[in-house]
């Protein structure tokens, strides 16, 4: 038998399947844990700044009737049904009460209910402070005096120079901007982790967990809401309050300037002096100004010197905002010019009505209620996040307080997006100083401790037997 051989077999190979490339996670994949860790150790150590601010701010906001309670016999009118006694002469009753003081201005109320100011520059106060006269403008009487701050009767001065700076001068203005400067970056990082977590309901990130069972997650849940709920209101907190600050102000008013958008001031600043002649009172420089348009509350500022204008400019708080100023002939009265408000910059219209809302005066008691809240709410949130902070505490001997999130967070970034980080905390670190000097020692201690854990993790592993 023949057998017919074939030909040899031929080995087979199974192809293996191609290698995944690599991808890059999406950018909020990248960024929040850099995002957590940053948001939950500034929260605890720019947390207390906030929590003063809020108290301070709170006793703040009432500060007018709070100065009506303990000042009321000085700034409150005794008969506010008695007709006015002529400006002129209530202005010479302040005079001869205070001989030694120069007449620096005069406040020509329309409420019935206020007494009328008289302030005078006095030889040995405290800078940007004056001495105040209060003169019944029923009776031409004078009610007593305050030493004040730009208008501002004791109490007010005081609370407002606690809100600022705690009583501390120009060095305790650091705090409040720091808080200010940090405000943002708190909220825009706390929203950006509120939203970015996965729910099987919408309203759980509107609406507080009012059903959750006690724990981290309903404590988390109050202070996301809540301060979502804020969002508006302590971004509007926040900006109006640096714009005022010492290194922030600074920034703004540069921008302002670039832009064209400082305040508009009178540039008239005197006339040729006549020997031998009567300026007017200042009666009839509140009767021109009205004549010339200007309404409410006045601030008269008296000529300083022979030949200096008098200037008149609207100061009433409230809606709608009035800021018209006039300077007037001392002499003849005659309007020598005009600001209008309605000729004001956009920069500057929006920096005056954003500091009349973050003081209070904007729309009345509306607006403190308003403010009221919004400090409260903060205080609110603030408790729940230290409430969390508490509940990761160490819980065994030797352990420290440690991030949600671990070190090398910016290391894990895409250069792109690394680059996309630095330059905005660079920008914002140019427009609010303090925050980029504050970040720098936050990141510069982080690395710190860093090479501290990693040199006792060596010693222990060099010494373990």
């Amino acid at each position: 038998m023949t057998t017919t051989a074939g030909p040899p077999d031929t080995p087979t190979t199974t192809a293996e399947p191609p290698t995944p490339t690599p991808t890059s996670p999406g950018p909020w994949a990248q960024l929040r844990p850099l995002v957590l860790r940053l948001h939950f150790y500034a929260g605890v150590l720019v947390a207390p700044f906030l929590l003063v601010v809020s108290l301070t701010g709170l006793a703040y906001v009432f500060s007018p009737q709070l100065s009506d309670l303990v000042h009321g016999e000085q700034l409150l009118a005794p008969d506010p049904a008695a007709p006015a006694r002529p400006l002129d002469e209530q202005v010479a009753a302040a005079v001869a009460a205070l001989p030694d003081g120069t007449l620096a201005d005069v406040v020509a109320h329309t409420d019935p209910t206020r007494s009328t100011a008289v302030t005078f520059d006095v030889a040995g106060l405290p800078a940007d402070h004056q001495r105040t006269v209060y003169v019944d403008p029923g009776s031409s009487r004078v009610l007593g005096t305050l030493d004040t701050w730009f208008g501002y009767p004791p109490l007010q001065t005081t609370l407002d120079d606690l809100h600022r700076h705690l009583l501390l001068g120009e060095p305790g203005r650091l705090y409040s901007e720091a808080a200010a400067s940090w405000l943002p970056v708190l909220v825009v990082g706390g929203l950006a982790l509120w939203f970015g977590r996965r729910r099987a309901r919408r309203r759980d990130l509107v609406l507080p967990p009012m059903q959750a069972k006690p724990g981290r997650a309903r404590i988390r849940g109050w202070h996301a809401v809540t301060a979502l709920w804020l969002t508006v209101g302590l971004a509007f907190i926040s900006v109006t309050g640096l714009t005022w600050s010492t290194y922030a102000g600074e920034r703004f008013q540069a921008v302002v300037t670039a832009f064209d958008g400082s305040t508009p001031a009178l540039s008239t600043e005197s006339v040729p002096a006549r020997p031998g002649a009567t300026p007017i009172g200042v009666g009839e420089a509140v009767d021109r100004a009205r004549a010339a348009g200007l309404v409410d509350r006045l601030v008269v500022t008296a000529p300083a010197g022979p030949g200096g204008v008098y200037t008149v400019a609207e100061d009433a708080d409230g809606i709608p905002v009035q800021r018209d100023k006039v300077a007037l002939d001392p002499y003849t009265g005659d309007v020598l010019e005009t600001v209008l408000w309605a000729d004001y910059p956009l920069l500057a219209t929006l920096t005056t009505i954003g500091v009349s809302a973050h003081m209070g005066l904007l729309f009345g008691l509306p607006n403190q209620l308003l403010l009221a809240a919004l400090a409260v709410g903060l205080l609110g949130v603030l408790f729940w996040g230290y409430r969390m902070a508490w509940l990761r505490r160490p819980t065994r001997a030797g352990a420290r307080l440690s991030a949600p999130a671990p070190r090398g967070t910016i290391r894990a970034l895409t250069q792109p997006m690394a680059f996309l980080v630095v330059l905005a905390a660079v920008a914002y670190g140019w427009l609010a100083p303090l925050f980029g000097l504050s970040l720098l020692a936050f990141v510069l201690a982080d690395a710190a401790l860093g090479a501290l854990a990693h040199h006792h993790r060596r010693t222990r592993t060099r010494t373990r037997p």
